[in-house]
């Protein structure tokens, strides 16, 4: 009742899971993902457990074969599932149960599985790989790819409901902020999939302000940037509000920041008048910021760059 992808990026290393579903909130579900441990895609009549331990047996170092043939032997419904694990080496194991609901199958490519049930055809999973290794961008974005072959192919015979990205670094630092690098859900729209393009491209464009904000001297305590820095960073923020539009300044907001930090005075006024046309509370808003500790001169100088 689902179709699904799993995959590796070779040149990354990065590990996605896909899924869309005539089902509410497919993405609490379906979807298994765990950094430098591999992903899980567990359908059909769904059992969670596949997840959570097919992910253990991984992190443990069993081979996805032998984790699948544990984890089936061990399921008295086993003929109801549909499963795919993939590792952190781009080793898998693809499994449809007898009694899926078809067409009920999979496809596998270099780096992808796929697999469907309760879908139009055969090409519904067989177009997900291909789709898959013939995308380019980032992971996410390779996986919506995918996903959206499949819909092109007649995809879920009941129609369309909710949709999920996960993707994971391949090697994990132990930081969740930098390990978990996609997690978007959908849980109920006439058209998950656009739902979920919209929300790649908004991740996309702010996946980069927690790094910004943890750079050292860049958008707090004292101010040690480089001009490179400065203008690389400026240059991210500029493109991440491009990308969210006029509706929310966010970005705009730290790039007056910044500029204030860097004593680019006309600048920064500039910006924060700009973030002001989404945000009039910009004045209350960066004054707040300043005082967690990131304006370290005179708050006289911060005040005179915010709009009244």
């Amino acid at each position: 009742m689902t179709y699904s992808i799993v995959a590796r990026d070779p040149q990354t290393g990065e590990l996605g899971v896909a899924v869309q579903s005539h089902f509410f909130g497919v993405g609490s579900l379906v979807p298994w993902a765990e950094a430098g441990v591999g992903v899980v895609a567990t359908q059909s009549i769904v059992e969670p457990r596949y997840g959570r331990e097919g992910l253990r047996m991984l992190r443990a170092g069993t081979a996805p074969v032998a984790a699948l043939e544990a984890l089936l032997a061990a399921d008295p419904g086993s003929a109801l599932r549909q499963v795919a694990l993939l590792d952190v080496h781009g080793e898998a194991a693809v499994f449809t149960g007898a009694s899926c609901i078809g067409h009920a199958g999979s496809a596998e490519s270099p780096n992808a599985r796929a697999q469907a049930n309760l879908v139009a055809g055969p090409r519904v999973w067989e177009s997900m790989v291909e789709a898959f290794e013939g995308a380019s961008g980032s992971m996410a974005e390779r996986l919506l790819a995918a996903l959206r072959a499949a819909e092109s192919h007649g995809g879920d015979l009941r129609g369309r409901q909710a949709a999920a990205i996960k993707v994971v670094r391949g090697q994990a630092t132990g930081d969740l902020t930098v390990d978990l690098l996609t997690d978007l859900r959908v849980d109920d729209a006439d058209d998950p999939l656009d739902q979920l393009g919209r929300l790649v491209e908004r991740s996309t464009a702010l996946s980069g302000l927690i790094r910004l904000l943890s750079t050292a001297g860049l958008l707090s305590g004292e101010f040690a940037a480089s001009p490179d820095d400065v203008a690389a960073s400026l240059a991210e923020l500029e493109r991440a509000q491009q990308i969210l539009g006029p509706g929310n300044t966010e970005p705009t907001v730290w790039q007056g920041i910044l500029l204030a930090r860097a004593g680019a005075a006309d600048a920064a006024r500039v910006a924060f008048e700009r973030a002001r046309a989404a945000n009039p509370r910009v004045r209350e808003l960066v004054i707040e910021l300043a005082h967690a500790g990131m304006w370290t001169r005179p708050a006289d100088e911060l005040d005179a760059l915010l709009p009244d």
